[in-house]
């Protein structure tokens, strides 16, 4: 599954939530479809490819259970409030998006590693050596970075895996 992070606006931001209060995850899913389809590389969006599952696990228990880990840290990836049924498709507030980006910003390299490292769930897929690291951190600085400019611009956040 491929991740990606979206600072979407407040009338995308409107109506996935309108829709996710009805448990209509058809709705849903055809919202998000036109906001990843009408999207552009303005800075509001972050592809974490796989390393959003080495994330998540990094900055919670290990594991990729949504209610895993402090919060505001289990909030990058996969904490937060659920959309969609059949996959991934995550909400956090403006207010969440910056507590998230305000935390995330005291991450350094080598407590990642040392999270990354503890990892040990059969079930994570990644090489879990030096060069699934390396992917894992630049995916994290990218995350950083896209938090920061969500933070900046008020927006909340939807993240889906697809």
């Amino acid at each position: 599954m491929l991740g990606v992070h979206f600072a979407i606006a407040a009338d995308q931001e409107r109506a996935l939530l309108t829709a996710g209060d009805r448990g209509d995850s058809d709705s849903v899913g055809e919202i998000l479809e036109n906001i990843e389809e009408s999207w552009s590389d303005d800075g509001l969006t972050v592809d974490t490819d796989k390393a959003w599952n080495a994330i998540h696990r990094c900055l919670t228990d290990g594991t990729v259970d949504p209610d895993a880990g402090v919060y505001p840290l289990s909030h990058a990836v996969l904490g937060g409030r659920h959309l969609h049924d059949e996959y991934p498709v995550v909400y956090l507030s403006a207010t969440e998006v910056r507590d998230v980006a305000h935390t995330l910003r005291s991450v350094e390299p080598t407590w990642l590693r040392s999270r990354f490292d503890a990892i040990n769930d059969p079930d994570y897929l990644g090489a879990h050596d030096d060069t699934d690291f390396a992917y894992t951190w630049d995916a994290f600085t990218e995350l950083q970075a896209f938090y920061d400019r969500a933070a900046a611009s008020g927006r909340a956040v939807i993240f889906t895996a697809t």
